[in-house]
This record gives C-alpha cells, structure tokens and sequence, in this order.
C-alpha cells in the first residue's frame, strides 16, 4: 500500500489525494493508499531524513521509494500504474495533452497567490468576516494532533503568533505573511491578485455549466491541479467557501466531484444516473457525468476552457518570461557556481538563500498584475516546471499533424506562440530537482 503524508488543510495535498483516489476508485492503485496525517515528528524524523524538506505532500511507495512534490507523485504512480491515465496521449490528443499541463503550470505556481492570500487575510487581526478561529483549529489539529479541542486550537494560535507575527502582519511581515510579500503581495497589489482569482473563478463557472470536468466528462492532471487551490483554500477555508458557494455554486460543485467523496449530488465520476425502462420499470443506468463520462473525442479542446487558458497567457506567461531572464543572468554571474543550489519551491523566500529573493535582492524582478506592478521573488523551481512543459511539448509536435494542431491552439493566445520557443528561453536556467533540493544544470 501507497502511504500518502500530507494535510487536509494543505494546498498540494489536496491536489494528489484526489488523484489517489481516481486511480484507486478504478482499481489502478494496486492495494490503496493510506492518507497518513504528517505531525512535526513524523516531519522531523520521517520526511526531512527522506527527501531534505518536510514540505508535504509526500508519497512513500510500496516498495520504498519516497517521492516529494505532486508533480513527480503523479508522474511516478502514471508510470507505475498507467490504468484510466489522467494525461491525454500526446501523440493522438496533443492540444489536450499540452492543455493539462498549462492548467497544470497556472494552477500550481499562479493561482496559489490569491489562495495564499485569502486564507491568510481572513485571519489577520480585525478583518470582519473573520475565519481565524477555523484556521487555528486546522493548524492546530496538525501541530497538536490527538490532543483535547481546546488545546489544538491554543496550539494553533500559538504558532500563528509566535511564527507568522500575525498581529503584527502588516507592520512586520513574518512566516506565511512575509511570504505574500515575497510573492509580490502587498497592499498596492492584493486586490488585484483577488480580481485575478475571481476572473478565474468566472470562466471556470461557466466551462462547468457546459463540462463536468476540464476536458469533459471525466478528470484529468489539469482537474487535479486546480483542486489544489480550490479545494484547500477556496473551499474549505470558512470565509472564501462561503463566497465560492454563493457566487461559484458550479466551481464549488467541481470541487466535490473532483475530490471523489461524499459528492452524489454533484455527480461524481464513479456514479451513475438511473431512469427506468418504459415497458420493464428496470433500472437503466448511465454515466452520471457530462460527455458520457469521457474527454471530448477528437482533441478537441472546449470552447469554454479557451478562455480559462487565456489567463495563462494574459497574466502569468509575461511574469515566468522575465523570471527566466533574471534567473539566466543569475545563474551566469559570479555569485553563482554553475551546479550549485538555488532558492527551492516554497510559498516564502528560502531562508538558505538570505536576502536573493527579498526586496530588491538579485533573484526578484518587477511585474504587473491587473492594472498595478509590483515586485516579486523569481522562483527557480518554475523553471522546472516550464521543462516539464518542454518536453510535454516536444511529444506534442513530434509529428507534423501534432504539431499543426499545437500551433492552431497556441495562435489563439497573444504570446500563445512563444511557448514553442522555450528551448531558447530555458537553455540558460535548466533546472535539476533532487528531492526537495533544485541546482542549476552546469553548461
């Protein structure tokens, strides 16, 4: 059996449970898995000896093989398991293969700021509505778990205080609210970063008036992804699942399909709808979910979802573009070994890499969000990700039927066609991922 360490409150957890559970659900997961709740001694003890973080989510597989970050947890269970794949064939469906990976990209690294930034907000001191009491008592569940109510929750505000700083929050930004900083949040920026969540939140309600999941009628890598921020933060979290609930009933219904429990009103894709026969009165069953419970044939890719891809293009493409400049130019300078670490994934600046990512240090760079700019720390382990979507590409237009298909998604989006320059946009911040742990690749 497959043991998953993480949280509920946790945005990646989130992201690969419900992946655990689709392949599980269609006996794809060999024995199971076990969600293992991941305390500070097993954090200590277990996953920093493991994998160098105690970052969660973390994978331990049946055979002992560990494996950190929900990129390479689905990776390594697809490979392991390729029954109900969650990825399109990039030869015979590379728009949709190359869709999944976009959202995939948008979902991880761009939408966890305004998620970030709504938990966080809606606990600082004086905010009215106010989740506070929530956040601490889903903190405190981890850091005292097994222990009375009363006491998790102490423990909770305990931590908040004595980490975060949160009743000094704007004055003197700590832990996860230093952290927002860092992303490029601050009181300039954090309303536009909300109106960004909400542009989203208004496409993705109208993509699942019409499908049930991103590419259709069941779920997919782009599906899973977005669960993170969506479920963890958006719908779970007291005070923005009060607002998803009321202004994105559909987005919220997703989010209980997707997270594939407890959801029979929302339609889930284990489930069936049932009529009775005319002549018989027989139950006559049928897949429950939109477009017979299948991604739309023909590569296509939903006219409702092209507008949710825009916003990769619109908001983050500029933003991981001048990122990889600033990165390149770093990595060429003297103040860095060519091989050597870099800054790695995290929702704050890497506390081994003091001042690179802080202020106006040599790893930040200015960017915009809506109307406002900003500035914000470069994030190397991004880079990774752009070669994973690298190579996603190259297996998208390995043939010229592929790659005609590619083109005509990419023309649709202004810079849509720079993304088939990222050979040349990367070859100065190669990325290798060891575990927890990011290095530059010696040239």
């Amino acid at each position: 059996m497959y043991r998953l360490f993480s949280w509920e409150h946790s945005y990646f957890s989130g992201k690969v449970r419900a992946y655990l559970r689709w392949k599980q659900h269609h006996g794809a997961l060999g024995a199971g898995f076990e969600d293992v709740l991941a305390t500070p001694e097993l954090a200590l003890r277990l996953l920093i000896p493991k994998s160098g973080t105690p970052a969660v989510p973390q994978l331990e597989a049946p055979d002992g093989t560990w494996v950190q970050d929900t990129s390479e947890i689905i990776d390594f269970v697809e490979a392991a398991h390729p029954e109900r794949p969650v990825v399109p064939d990039p030869a015979r469906s590379p728009r949709q293969c190359l869709a999944a990976y976009l959202i995939e990209l948008l979902a991880d690294e761009w939408v966890l700021v305004p998620a970030f930034w709504e938990r966080w907000y809606y606990s600082e001191d004086g905010r009215e509505p106010s989740h506070r009491a929530f956040n601490e008592q889903q903190w405190g569940a981890v850091v005292a778990a097994g222990r009375p109510g009363p006491t998790r929750r102490a423990a909770g505000a305990d931590l908040f205080e004595t980490m975060f700083g949160i009743s000094t929050s704007r004055s003197d930004p700590k832990g996860t609210y230093a952290g927002l900083v860092h992303l490029g949040v601050d009181e300039k920026t954090e309303h536009a970063w909300q109106a960004s969540q909400h542009r989203l939140l208004q496409r993705l309600e109208a993509h699942f008036g019409v499908h049930d999941y991103v590419l259709g009628g069941q779920p997919s890598l782009a599906d899973f992804a977005l669960l993170g921020p969506l479920y963890a933060h958006l719908y779970r979290d007291a005070v923005p699942g009060f607002a998803l609930r009321i202004w994105f009933p559909l987005v919220a219904e997703w989010v209980e399909r997707t997270n594939g429990e407890g959801a029979l009103n929302a339609r889930w894709y284990g489930q069936k709808l049932y009529s009775l026969d005319p002549e018989s009165g027989a139950l006559v069953g049928r897949p429950a979910t939109s477009d017979g419970g299948e991604w739309l044939p023909g590569d296509a890719i939903p006219e409702t979802l092209r507008p949710v891809l825009a916003i990769f293009f619109e908001e983050m493409w500029p933003v991981l573009r001048d990122a990889a400049a600033v990165l390149t130019d770093f990595i060429a300078s003297d103040a860095h070994e060519p091989g050597g670490e870099l800054p790695g994934k995290s929702f704050f600046a890497t506390p081994e890499f003091p001042a690179l990512q802080i202020g106006d240090g040599p790893l930040t760079h200015k960017y915009r969000i809506g109307d406002v700019s900003g500035r914000r720390m470069v994030i190397p382990y991004q880079m990774w990700m752009l070669g994973r979507v690298e190579r996603v590409l190259a297996a998208c237009t390995a043939d010229a039927a592929g790659r005609a298909g590619v083109e005509e998604l990419l023309a649709g989006f202004g810079g849509g066609p720079e993304l088939l320059e990222l050979g040349r946009i990367l070859a100065g911040c190669r990325i290798r991922k060891e575990g927890g742990r990011l290095h530059s690749v010696s040239v």
